[in-house]
């Protein structure tokens, strides 16, 4: 126990040593987060807005009032008719145009927006919330409760998603590089002649990088919470339960692309090819994987943190139980231990 443990103190100093690499491992998160809390957002802020005046009276003032007061608005212009304001949207002076009824005042309907579709998903948000902010709520059917994110950040959405890619691409791509630089050195050679077994030298060499995706985590967590505003409504312990889980994957995930790379270069080709765009694309960080063409919504199946994601979201933002996400944590598992196994077989096979 003592050798692993030197193994250990070992591998540790070589990590905290490499300036570089710990300004990877702990300021690609930071920045990540600022990114998609601050910058990349589709909150709806500061839509630049025209309005037809032509039949503007003093309910259709106070109506908009409310537009210009609240935040997710700035009317930017005024047009005397509708075309003159779709012409002004065209040439890219607005994103959108709001012309009133005639009898808009009395039956609190009648309104037609002149919209910048060409990103639709971001349209039907800005007509959905001026519809809102213009009539108080009065034109709909039903009362809406929004569950879970009642301001409708993009935040909500996004930290669980980060978490997911940053612990997976850091785990496996600084596991495996870890590991084949041992191999181009000829040290690995060295270690395995050694008094401690093979499989304890590659535990070894992942205890670090298990500790620091720990770090990462609890990182990560405070900025969510202190800086995005971004609760922490289920319970803190399962949560790291989940998440150690998770970084176990990743590290058996970086073992098996150690033991297929032959440099340090291929190692991070391959979790480039292997993690990072189908992360990006097919875990539901970004798209909706219900709206994925079927074919994509299988291929997704097989994306680890597409359960990783999804439990986060259901134990930091619903708040719910583990009993709740153990379809996700069960498949998890069942990756983990299909990846470790596997890996372990071909690293035993490479030294016989």
């Amino acid at each position: 126990m003592n050798l692993f443990t030197s193994f250990v103190i070992k591998e540790s100093r070589h990590i905290l040593r490499d300036r570089r690499t710990m300004l990877i491992l702990f300021g690609m998160p930071i920045v990540l987060m600022l990114l998609f809390g601050f910058a990349i957002t589709n909150d709806v802020k500061n839509v630049r807005t025209i309005v037809v005046t032509s039949q503007m009276d003093h309910l259709t003032r106070q109506a908009v009032e409310r537009l210009a007061a609240s935040e997710y608005f700035d009317i930017t212009a005024t047009a005397s008719t509708a075309g003159e304001a779709e012409t002004l949207i065209r040439r890219q002076k607005a994103d959108l145009a709001i012309v009133f009824a005639s009898n808009f005042a009395s039956k609190k309907s009648g309104l037609q927006f002149i919209v910048d579709a060409s990103d639709p998903n971001m349209a039907q948000q800005w007509t959905a919330y001026a519809t809102q902010t213009l009539t108080g709520g009065q034109a709909q059917t039903a009362n809406t409760k929004m569950l879970y994110n009642p301001q409708m950040k993009s935040a909500y959405n996004f930290v669980p998603a980060i978490m997911g890619m940053l612990l997976m691409l850091i785990c496996a791509m600084m596991t495996s590089v870890s590991i084949v630089r041992e191999k181009e050195r000829g040290t690995m050679e060295v270690l395995l002649v050694s008094p401690v077994r093979p499989l304890m030298i590659i535990i070894a060499k992942a205890v670090p990088y298990l500790m620091l995706a720990l770090a990462i985590l609890v990182c990560i967590l405070l900025m969510a919470r202190y800086v995005l505003g971004v609760p922490l409504a289920g319970g803190i312990g399962w949560i790291f339960a989940v998440s150690g889980l998770y970084i176990l994957l990743a590290l058996s995930l970086g073992l098996l692309i150690s033991d297929i790379a032959s440099s340090q270069l291929m190692a991070l080709l391959l979790s480039a090819m292997v993690l990072l765009m189908p992360i990006v694309m097919l875990s539901g960080m970004l798209f909706p994987i219900e709206s994925m063409p079927e074919v994509l919504r299988w291929v997704s199946a097989v994306i680890p943190p597409r359960y990783y994601i999804e439990a986060m979201r259901k134990l930091m933002i619903m708040g719910v139980g583990i009993g709740d996400v153990m379809r996700e944590v069960t498949v998890l598992a069942g990756m983990t231990a299909l990846l470790l196994t596997v890996a372990l077989l071909k690293f035993n096979n490479r030294l016989e």
